[in-house]
């Protein structure tokens, strides 16, 4: 299977599975705040639902936000999450086998979305949800050579990271090692999961994570 081709099949799989998670929740479980800071599950999961947003909705949308992207995704997705829930789900289903992504992205992006959000949804309630390592790494690759919206090298600068389940790593100093899964969340600024990471540079994260509360 070819790179693209493992990326999609991925996302189609990430997606199917997704849905089955949010098609059981308990209504309550739909109201609790994500690890996305101000968003609830429901805002999470509406966002997702969102993905194939083109340029007639999109630019609209922009214009409301006054031009913020950040904005705009945010406002997007709280509109969106007054939907019936089993729209959602339905939404996020419906889009396996698709091979749309936003105009001006690459398919990583899709990638990293479900990924890291379908964690965004899952650690706070408990929910033990699996990353591809394989996956994982290529999407931490590409959100490590970005500056926003992340800026990962500046937050991690000094620190080498180092995957257990995967022969991927960036970055030079104290070392930091963890599943492939925690780095990419730790990448895209889900401190969470400092607790479960470890080497000598975790002192250091404890620090920059305490000193940016």
């Amino acid at each position: 299977m070819d790179r693209a081709a493992f990326i999609w099949t991925t996302i189609d799989d990430e997606r199917a599975g997704l849905a089955d998670l949010l098609e059981h929740l308990p209504p309550a479980d739909w109201e609790r705040p994500s690890l996305c800071a101000g968003w609830r599950v429901r805002d999470v999961a509406a966002h997702l639902a969102l993905a194939h947003t083109g340029l007639t909705a999109g630019l609209p949308a922009l214009v409301r936000a006054r031009g913020s992207f950040d904005r705009m995704i945010d406002q997007t997705a709280r509109e969106h999450a007054v939907v019936p829930t089993a729209q959602v789900v339905a939404e996020i289903r419906a889009m396996r086998g698709s091979r749309r992504h936003a105009v001006g992205t690459s398919i990583v992006e899709p990638l990293t979305d479900v990924l890291v959000h379908g964690q965004d949804i899952a650690w706070p309630l408990g929910i033990r949800r699996s990353v591809p390592p394989a996956a994982a790494a290529i999407s931490a690759s590409r959100t490590w050579s970005l500056n926003w919206p992340f800026w990962p090298r500046r937050r991690l600068r000094g620190l080498a990271l180092q995957a257990t389940d995967h022969p991927w790593r960036v970055g030079a100093g104290e070392p930091v090692t963890g599943s492939m899964g925690d780095l990419l969340l730790l990448l895209t600024g889900r401190t969470v999961v400092v607790d479960r990471l470890t080497g000598e540079g975790v002192p250091t994260l404890r620090r920059r994570v305490q000193a940016a509360v």
